[in-house]
C-alpha cells in the first residue's frame, strides 16, 4: 500500500512513522515550504499525544529537547509578579506526564526518527487531485504525479488538500477572534532575567509572553483580540503597533521582532467539517480538527489523531471502513476540546479590566495547597478517554513520566538532496 501525505508538520510526520514501521506502508510526504519550519512557540506536551509519542518510541527524545519551566508567571509593566502558576502542581494533576517543547523541536524529533525510506520533498504540493474508486492520482506543483492508495492532508489549518478535495477555506475554519504571533530574538539581559520562567503580560486584550532558550535567544509569543480573520500586510509593523504601550521587556522583544517573512502570524481558529475523509482522501491534524491555541494540546492531538488513524488502517479491512472508525472513535475527543476552548476563549486574554481582575483570583486561588487536581483539570481539561480506549498500544506504555531534565542541543542530521528530497536519519 501506498499513502502520500501533504504536510510535513507534526500530524504528517507522525502518521508517516506509524504507516511505515507499523504497517510497512510506502510512504512519501510533501511540504511546499522549502525547508523545515523553526518559527513558533513554546507548547505544553500531555494528554493522548505524550501516550502515543511514548508507544511510538519517541518521548526519550522529546524529554531530551524539553525544557523545565518551573512556573508561569503573569508580570505588570514593571515586571513585578501580580499572578502565577507553578508548573510542578500542573505535572503532578497529570501524575507527571508533561513536557514544555518547542513546537519546532517536536517536528525535528519526528522528522529524525523517520526511516530512510520514507520519502520526504520540500518545496513542492498538490495542484490537483483525481480520485478513482482505487486511489488517488495527485498532480503535483513542480508538474510531476504521484499514484496513492491514500492520499492524507496533514497541511495545517490553511490545508490545500481540504481545498481540493472538500471545498474552500471559509466554509470550514472558524475565526474566534484572535491574531498571534511568535518570533525569537537575542538580548542576553533578557535572557538572564527570565530564567526558567514563562513569563507574560498581565494585559488587557492582548498579552505578550516570553521565555529563554537554550541557544541564548529570547522566544516571544504573542496574542491579541481581532475582528478580522485576515492578517495585516505588514506584520511586524502591526506588531509594534498593537503591543508598542505595553511595558517591561516588550519594547525591547519588539525591537528584535524580525522581518515579517520571518514571523510566525496567523489567525486563531478552528476548523469544523461534516466529514474528514472523501472516498480515499482523508485529513488529519489541523486540516480537520484544529482546537486552537486557546485550547491548547493541538500538537498532542495531532499526533494523537495520526496514531489513532493509523492504527485503524492497520485492524480494518477495507481502507473505507478505518477512516470511518477513525473519524467515528476520533472525532468526540476533537469535539470536546473545541468546545472547551470557545467556552474559555474570554479568558485568555480578559477584555476588560474586571475579566484581568478575576483572572488573577483564578490563579491564585489555583496555587493554594490541595488544589493540584482541581487547577490541573481547569488547565488541562478531563484527560479521557486516553489513547489505550482508542487504539492498540504496547502493554509498557502508559508509566512513564517526564523526567524534567533539560535536553542538550540536538542538531539535525538531515542534508537537503538536489532535489529537494530530504534524507532521514534511520530509526533505531
Amino acid at each position: 500500500m501506498r499513502a502520500v501525505i501533504c504536510g510535513a508538520g507534526i500530524a504528517g510526520l507522525a502518521l508517516a512513522g506509524r504507516l511505515h514501521n507499523a504497517l510497512g506502508w510506502e510512504v512519501v510526504v510533501l511540504e511546499k515550504a522549502p525547508r523545515p519550519r523553526t518559527e513558533g512557540y513554546m507548547i505544553d506536551f500531555f494528554g493522548p499525544g505524550y501516550d502515543a509519542a511514548e508507544a511510538m518510541g519517541v518521548l526519550p527524545w522529546l524529554e531530551e529537547l524539553s525544557y523545565p519551566i518551573s512556573r508561569a508567571a503573569f508580570v505588570d509593566d514593571q515586571g513585578r509578579c501580580r499572578a502565577r502558576l507553578g508548573y510542578d502542581r500542573f505535572a503532578r494533576s497529570l501524575d507527571g506526564r508533561l513536557l514544555s517543547i518547542m513546537r519546532s523541536d517536536l517536528e525535528l524529533a519526528l522528522r529524525e526518527r523517520l526511516s530512510f525510506a520514507v520519502g520526504l520533498r520540500f518545496g513542492v504540493g498538490p495542484a490537483r487531485i483525481d480520485t478513482s474508486a482505487y486511489g488517488v492520482r495527485v498532480m503535483l506543483t513542480d508538474g510531476s504525479s504521484l499514484h496513492a492508495d491514500l492520499l492524507i492532508g496533514a497541511d495545517g489549518i490553511h490545508s490545500t488538500v481540504r481545498a481540493l478535495a472538500f471545498g474552500e477555506e471559509p466554509q470550514y475554519v472558524r475565526h474566534l477572534g484572535y491574531h498571534t504571533a511568535a518570533f525569537t530574538f537575542d538580548d542576553p539581559e533578557a535572557h538572564a532575567e527570565l530564567g526558567d520562567r514563562f513569563c507574560l503580560t498581565d494585559t488587557v486584550g492582548r498579552q505578550m509572553g516570553l521565555y529563554a532558550l537554550r541557544d541564548g535567544k529570547v522566544a516571544a509569543f504573542a496574542v491579541h483580540r481581532a475582528s478580522d480573520p485576515r492578517p495585516p500586510h505588514d506584520t511586524r509593523a502591526a506588531l509594534r503597533h498593537e503591543y508598542g504601550s505595553l511595558g517591561w521587556l516588550v519594547p525591547r522583544a519588539l525591537a528584535g521582532c524580525p522581518p515579517s517573512s520571518q514571523l510566525y502570524y496567523d489567525q486563531v481558529a478552528q476548523t469544523v467539517l461534516p466529514s474528514w475523509s472523501r472516498g480515499r482522501v482523508v485529513l488529519v491534524g489541523d486540516a480537520c480538527q484544529a482546537v486552537s491555541l486557546l485550547a491548547g494540546q493541538g500538537a498532542s492531538l495531532a499526533i494523537a489523531g495520526a496514531y489513532v488513524l493509523a492504527d485503524q488502517l492497520a485492524g480494518s479491512r477495507s481502507i473505507e471502513e478505518a477512516l470511518a472508525g477513525y473519524e467515528r472513535l476520533w472525532r468526540p475527543v476533537v469535539a470536546r476540546r473545541q468546545r472547551s476552548a470557545r467556552r474559555t476563549a474570554r479568558w485568555f486574554v480578559p477584555a476588560t479590566p474586571r475579566q484581568l481582575r478575576l483572572r488573577r483570583l483564578a490563579l491564585r486561588l489555583a496555587d493554594l495547597p490541595g488544589t493540584d487536581h482541581v487547577a490541573g483539570t481547569a488547565l488541562a481539561g478531563r484527560q479521557r478517554p486516553r489513547l489505550r480506549q482508542l487504539a492498540a498500544v504496547p502493554a509498557w506504555a502508559g508509566t512513564a513520566k517526564s523526567t524534567g531534565t533539560r535536553s542538550r542541543q540536538v542538531k539535525p542530521t538531515r542534508h537537503a538532496g538536489s532535489s529537494g528530497e530530504q534524507t532521514p536519519q534511520a530509526e533505531s
